[in-house]
């Protein structure tokens, strides 16, 4: 007697093809993944960036208003070619407003504190760094957010740490060599930003 095989219409799935379709929607799912995921972190290495950029300025800046207060404090006072005591007092430690210290050491910034250059301790708001500059804190001086590196002021503590350091250009002394830079780590990445300036009698 003959018996008849019966057929379905509708074949299941073996198992290599399941393997098969899984891996290619994992593929097709964990490319763009991949994408959005760098791009965040492009983007957040951005920011940073943009922040270290904008740091690294204030420091210049600072460092000239410094150079400004004193020709402004020379002319107040009077007396004869005012211009070049101006001078000598801001590169040559003639006054608290000197860069003389960050000639020949590596300074930090501390906006929070009154201008001028001291020792690690003082109330000078340029700070010889001993031994490695300290990070930048964001912090609330009662006006303003600010970046410093003081820890008593209660702030949050960033990637940042700022460097002010000047040198000589040649055998030109009237002509100083400003550089600012901020290093930054992220994702186990080192990261500077440098910005250089030149400083000079403008009167």
């Amino acid at each position: 007697m003959k018996t008849k095989r019966l057929t379905s219409k509708f074949r299941g799935f073996t198992l290599i093809e399941a393997l098969v379709a899984v891996t290619i929607i994992t593929f097709s799912v964990a490319g763009p993944l991949f994408t959005a995921n760098r791009a965040i972190v492009a983007a957040q290495n951005t920011r940073l960036q943009l922040t270290a950029s904008y740091l690294a300025q204030e420091g210049i800046e600072y460092v000239r208003a410094m150079r400004d207060d004193e020709y402004l404090a020379a002319y107040q006072a009077g007396g004869a070619n005012v211009s070049n005591v101006a001078w000598n007092d801001f590169i040559n430690g003639l006054s608290s407003a000197s860069i003389t210290q960050c000639r020949t050491s590596t300074c930090m910034l501390d906006p929070t504190r009154p201008m001028g250059v001291g020792v690690i301790g003082s109330d000078n708001s340029l700070q010889i760094c001993s031994g490695s500059c300290a990070p930048l804190y964001l912090a609330n001086n009662g006006r303003s957010d600010m970046y410093t590196p003081r820890t008593d002021l209660g702030g949050t503590r960033t990637p940042f740490t700022r460097t002010i350091q000047v040198t000589d250009v040649l055998t030109d002394n009237n002509d100083k060599r400003l550089v600012s830079t901020v290093t930054w780590n992220f994702h186990d990445t080192s990261y500077s930003v440098t910005i250089t300036d030149h400083l000079t009698p403008w009167q």
